[in-house]
């Protein structure tokens, strides 16, 4: 991820900035920019809308810039929290409450003796909208010299204050009582240092600019640390001053676009990082694990269709697709053997003969078109029309109803129970003269007489029963009953008790 690490001015005295904060901002920063946190390191200068584009922008506070108070953190609201912590400092503040910005240590607890940063809230104010003024988002605001307990002192020199003066070389010192800065060449800083014990290890750092310095006052050796290394350093730090009113507004898409930073960069996060990258190679190899599996599966199925194919039919050489050409193989031997198909008209004409209501009269016309009987009937209720197809479901078949007519096609899904009787024998053992199938679970069906043209009256539309599969005799002709006249399948008038003519096509 990449870091801009912004290096902020020399802040005024307290007493001195009063409300001309905003005319404090330079027109210029130094800069340290981090492209892969912190392999390599660009330092610069330049004004806000020249500074480089970076995921996280830190803006870094001189040692000399804050003040520092340990306090016991009073129990309060949140929203109440600022001006608690301003009435326990009232004593040991110099200024006005409202001149002045006030931050928390990281993971402070009430109850807890912490430490509290004081700092200009007007000059801090003006930095931050100088650098955001054209876009860019200050994400911390941090201290360069933050408390710890661990001893240390760095030397650096401070560039010039608002008041024109030059501070020469500055230490900043840090230990358990706090941190300090101090001028390197001063009486204060030279009875502070030869008080210091020399069984106290300090860690000496200093900026190259003071090296003679650092180890003339050090008495020892001094680690080398230049200024971009010294603003990374506290850029890494857990520190931000950006609290209470001066918290930045994320909104939308920023605030997302940082939670997922975090949670791809921070260290807490680290662990369930890693067990969302195993869960996912996990799942990524189970996956391709159960697709072999099913790949295997399909491949055996094939083979086993291929192999039933060529063993059923050897006359089929070249396989293309099993399934079908079976069924095209099976068509071939019903046909060849005088067996209707389920679809055909015998099949048809049964089912609409066992599922007719005993309440309805007969039909005006049958008409069949591959696949489907079309019977015409008006004066359907929606109730009636439901137990119709309430009778057809348990044979296999279905029906779609518009005005004054019914359409009978082969249903798309068979419910469970026995399929339909396909080209019934009349008077077979088990089976009703009427041709109906057996009822699902076993107990046979007993349909209504056959209502689509009553016996006596002239019209053969629909006899009583249907004939045995390959009864239809030359030229599509239907064989007579026993003392009957043979049906034509093209139209036969005659007359109902209604007087409807009725007729059957094919």
């Amino acid at each position: 991820m990449s870091t801009l690490i912004v290096a902020l001015p020399v802040p005024p005295r307290l007493s001195s900035h009063g409300a001309a904060g905003a005319a404090l901002a330079p027109a210029e920063y130094d800069y340290v920019y981090s492209a892969d946190s912190g392999s390599r390191l660009q330092a610069g200068r330049g004004a806000p809308a020249q500074l480089p584009k970076a995921q996280e922008v830190v803006a870094v506070i001189p040692p000399h810039g804050v003040a520092w108070h340990r306090v016991t953190l009073p129990k309060a609201p949140a929203a109440k929290l600022r001006a608690a912590l301003a009435g326990v400092l009232e004593d040991v503040l110099l200024e006005d409450d409202s001149e002045l910005h006030l931050a928390l240590a990281p993971q402070a607890k009430a109850g807890d003796s912490v430490w509290v940063a004081a700092l200009s809230r007007s000059w801090l104010k003006a930095q931050l909208q100088s650098l955001e003024a054209d876009g860019m988002t200050v994400d911390r605001v941090v201290p360069a010299w933050a408390p710890d307990d661990a001893p240390a002192g760095h030397f650096f020199r401070s560039e010039a204050l608002p008041d024109g003066s030059d501070p020469g070389t500055q230490i900043a010192w840090r230990d358990s009582q706090g941190p300090l800065c101090l001028p390197a060449e001063s009486d204060a800083t030279r009875i502070f240092l030869s008080r210091l014990g020399g069984d106290i290890p300090v860690r000496w750092t200093s900026e190259p600019e003071c090296a003679t310095d650092a180890v003339r006052l050090a008495g020892g050796n001094v680690a080398a640390l230049s200024n971009t290394e010294f603003l990374f350093n506290a850029s890494r730090g857990d520190w931000n001053l950006r609290q209470f009113d001066l918290v930045p507004q994320r909104r939308g898409s920023r605030a997302a676009k940082e939670l997922l930073q975090q949670l791809w960069t921070s260290p807490t996060w680290r662990p369930a990082r890693f067990g969302v990258a195993a869960l996912l190679v996990l799942n990524l190899v189970g996956a391709n694990v159960w697709a072999w599996q099913q790949r295997q599966a399909l491949s055996r199925q094939k083979a086993a269709m291929t192999s039933l194919l060529q063993t059923t039919f050897p006359q089929v050489r070249a396989i293309v697709d099993p399934p079908a050409q079976m069924q095209k193989e099976i068509d071939l031997l019903r046909a060849s053997a005088g067996k209707p198909g389920e679809a055909d008209l015998e099949p048809l004409m049964y089912a609409a003969e066992a599922a007719w209501p005993a309440s309805r009269a007969p039909a005006d016309s049958v008409k069949f078109e591959p696949g489907q009987l079309i019977i015409s009937s008006p004066g359907w209720s929606p109730q009636e029309v439901e137990a119709f197809r309430g009778r057809l479901r348990p044979l296999g078949y279905d029906a779609e109803s518009v005005p004054g007519r019914l359409t009978l096609t082969r249903a798309k899904i068979t419910e469970p129970g026995p399929g339909p009787m396909l080209a019934p024998s009349r008077g077979g053992p088990g089976v009703p003269p009427n041709g109906a199938g057996p009822a699902p679970g076993g107990a046979p069906v007993t349909p209504p007489p056959a209502r689509m043209a009553p016996p006596g009256t002239g019209a053969q539309a629909v006899p009583q029963g249907m004939p045995p599969a390959g009864a239809l005799g030359p030229q599509g002709s239907m064989p007579p009953r026993p003392g009957a006249a043979p049906v034509q399948p093209q139209r036969m008038p005659g007359r109902s008790p209604t007087g409807v003519e009725n007729s059957v096509e094919r």
